[in-house]
Parts: C-alpha cells; structure tokens; sequence
C-alpha cells in the first residue's frame, strides 16, 4: 500500500483547477468581470505608483510606504488573475505541479507582506501625528527602507514554511483542486496522508501575523486617537484624523477577510464559502484600494490634477 502511493504521488505532475463551478452562460460573463476588475487593478495601481514617483511633493514617507503598497497590491493579483483568465477560456483548467508551487509561494510572499506593511504605515502615522518634532529621525530614508525590507523578509520566512509545508503533503491521484488558484485550505483537502500538523501550522502562523500586526495597529491609533484628542479645535481634530482613513479603511477589508479566510480554526472546512471571500480579497481590494487612497486624499488628487495640467 506505501509503495502503490509513494508510486501515485510521484507522478503527480500537475492540478486541475476547478475553479467557479456556474452555468456555462455565466462562464464568460465571470470572464469579462474578472477581466474588468484586473484591468482596474492594473491601471490604478500603476498609476498610484507613477503619481507618487513623478510629483516631488509626494516624496515622504507615508507616500512611500504607499507606493510599495500600490506594488503589492499589483503584484499578487497578477500571481493569480490572468490563470483564473486563461482557465476560462480552456477545457482542461490545468496547472504544472512547479507552477502551482510558484504560485502559491509567490501568492503567500506578497499577501503576507503586505499584512506587514500595513502595520508600518499605521507605525507611520503614529510617529508624524504623536511625535511630529522627532518624526524626520524616526522615519527617515533609512528607517523606511529597512521597515519595507523587514516586511518583504517576514513575508518570504512565512511563504517559504507554507510552502515547504503544503508541498510535502502527498496528493497520490487526486489532484483536483476545488479552487481557482492554489491555495492551501485546497491543497490540505485533497491530501491523501494526516494534515493535521499542516492545518495547526497554518492557524498558529496565519493567527500570529494577524494578531501581531493588528495589535501593533490598534497601538499606534489608540495613541493617535489620545493625541487627537487632546487638540482644542475641531477642525484641527477632523484634519489630523483624516490622513488616517484611507489606511483605517484598508486595514479594515484586508485583515477582515485574511483572518476569516485563515486564522480561524475551521477555516477549510467550506470551500464555495473561501472561494467567494478569496475572490474578494485577491481581486477587489486590491482594485478599491489605489480609489480609496486616491478619493480620500487631497494630496494625491492634487497631484493628479498637477501632472495632467502639465504643471
């Protein structure tokens, strides 16, 4: 029986992504929405990136962290969107076992990543609107770099384990994945050997970055909250506040459906349920966000408003 499945799993060489299970009239109206929505990400994001990058005035911190979250934001929805495309318009809806590990690896890396980034721009505002006077040294070029960096190495420590992980599950002949992209409640369920190991792993690692970094938010705006506060006019209380929405709104869709999606125990257990919060957070947050930060900032539409009038 171990040499017949040892056998099995050896030549498993590639998924079959199932995908959206719908009527095939629905097949290609789902097509022309995805396409639409990663068209949006694409443009907004990349255009959020040049905007920052080409107008001086946008040249501070907080705009930096931004422009790596425009990135990120552009980079894990191309992991996943344009297979999601091509499986519609494909009868076998394959993927290789290799391109399913890079997928899910890079997938991992940028969404974990950005959890991370998201507590630093919160760190960010906690230091210009609690400490003003001291914030050129506390976010400095350097400091900002090696915040970004530090990010982008939480995020790959954390890929590479579910990665390393997930991929010594053994599959043995079933290798239809209830999913349109790989991801590891997908994975774990079709496993032909015990997962509990891989689903305690991925709870206790998915909860401790999301609890973590929420709580470094939390901190930093219950201190921003205190120092607001404290400011005698409401109008100077509104104007301080509100460099803060954008990223209270943010935080809110991406961690909401990152910690219903995994940190909670149960969390493989409905996969039409995952498929529909998946969609939501690899797709349309990454397209609301580059709206959320564009409509919600003077300063970003005062700089779009800059280059188009060629000034």
């Amino acid at each position: 029986m171990k040499s017949e499945m040892s056998r099995n799993y050896s030549e498993l060489t590639e998924f079959i992504l199932l995908g959206f299970r719908t009527a095939p009239g629905l097949q290609i109206l789902l097509f022309l929405v995805i396409l639409l929505i990663y068209i949006v990400i694409v443009v907004g994001n990349i255009s959020m990136i040049i905007v920052i990058k080409v107008d001086s005035r946008l040249h501070i911190p907080m705009y930096f962290f931004l422009r790596n979250l425009s990135y990120l934001d552009l980079c894990y929805p191309t992991v996943i969107a344009p297979k999601i495309l091509a499986n519609f318009l494909s009868n076998e809806k394959k993927i290789s076992y290799s391109g399913c590990i890079a997928q899910f690896f890079f997938f991992a890396l940028f969404v974990t990543t950005e959890c991370f980034l998201l507590a630093v721009m919160a760190f960010d505002r906690f230091s210009a609107i609690c400490s003003p006077l001291l914030y050129p040294m506390h976010m400095s070029q350097k400091v900002c770099v090696r915040l970004v960096t530090g990010s982008y190495i939480c995020g790959v420590i954390n890929s590479v384990v579910h990665t390393g992980f997930t991929f010594s599950l053994r599959f043995c002949e079933e290798n239809r994945l209830d999913h349109f992209f790989c991801d590891v409640p997908a994975l774990i369920e079709i496993s032909c050997v015990d997962t509990f190991v891989n689903e305690i792993v991925l709870f206790v690692l998915s909860a401790f970055i999301v609890i973590t970094t929420t709580m470094a938010i939390l901190i930093s705006y219950a201190y921003i909250l205190s120092t607001v506060l404290k400011i005698p006019s409401t109008q100077g209380r509104s104007k301080t506040f509100s460099t803060c929405g954008s990223h209270i709104a943010a935080v809110s869709l991406f961690y909401g459906t990152v910690f219903f999606m995994y940190a909670q125990p149960g969390a493989i257990a409905s996969p039409q349920q995952n498929k529909i919060v998946a969609v939501f957070y690899t797709l349309i947050i990454p397209m609301l966000n580059p709206l959320i930060y564009s409509l919600r900032n003077r300063d970003v539409k005062d700089a779009v408003k800059r280059i188009l009038c060629g000034k």
